[in-house]
C-alpha cells in the first residue's frame, strides 16, 4: 500500500513538474512569427506610370515615347504616340504620374486628352491631368528639355505593348 501511494505521489509529482515546465516554457520569449509576404492589393484602382519621349512640331506636333505602368504589383510596358496643334519646337520629355480609376489593366489603353498651354525654353516642368475614354486619369509631372511652345489641346494614345 505504501508503495502504491508512493508511486501515485511520484506520478502526481511528475505531472506537476511537467505542467510547471510547460508553464515556464510558455512564458519564455518566443521568436516572432514570420512576416507575411508583401502582396499587392488586387482591388486597387490606382497605379503609377513613368515614361520618356520626345516631340517635334511646326504647327502640328508629333509626340512619341515609351514607359512603364505599375499596377497591382505588376509592370506593363506601353508606348506613347500623340498629336498636338498650334505647337512649335522640339523637346525631350520625362514624366511620372499617378493613374486613377483603373479597374482593369486593359482600360489603360486609349486616347488621352488634355487642354494645355505652356512654353519650354531650355528646361522646364509642368503638372497636368490626362483622361481617356474609359475614365482612367493620369495626374503627372513632366520635365522637358528643348524649345517648344504649345497653345492648344493635345492628345496622346497610350497602348500596352507586352501583356
Amino acid at each position: 500500500m505504501y508503495s502504491r501511494d508512493l508511486l501515485r505521489g511520484r506520478g502526481l509529482g511528475l505531472a506537476m513538474l511537467g505542467l510547471a515546465a510547460g508553464a515556464l516554457a510558455s512564458c519564455a520569449p518566443q521568436p516572432p512569427p514570420p512576416a507575411p509576404a508583401p502582396m499587392s492589393d488586387q482591388t486597387s484602382t490606382v497605379g503609377t506610370v513613368s515614361f520618356t519621349g520626345g516631340a517635334v512640331a511646326l504647327g502640328v506636333g508629333f509626340q512619341w515615347g515609351s514607359g512603364i505602368l505599375t499596377f497591382r504589383g505588376r509592370q506593363y510596358p506601353f508606348r506613347v504616340r500623340g498629336l498636338s496643334v498650334a505647337d512649335v519646337g522640339a523637346s525631350r520629355v520625362s514624366a511620372t504620374g499617378t493613374v486613377r480609376n483603373l479597374n482593369n489593366v486593359a482600360d489603360f489603353n486609349g486616347n488621352y486628352v488634355a487642354a494645355t498651354a505652356g512654353a519650354v525654353v531650355a528646361g522646364g516642368g509642368g503638372i497636368g491631368t490626362l483622361r481617356n475614354q474609359n475614365g482612367v486619369t493620369i495626374n503627372g509631372i513632366a520635365t522637358q528639355q528643348g524649345l517648344r511652345l504649345t497653345l492648344a489641346a493635345s492628345g496622346l494614345n497610350l497602348t500596352l505593348t507586352g501583356q
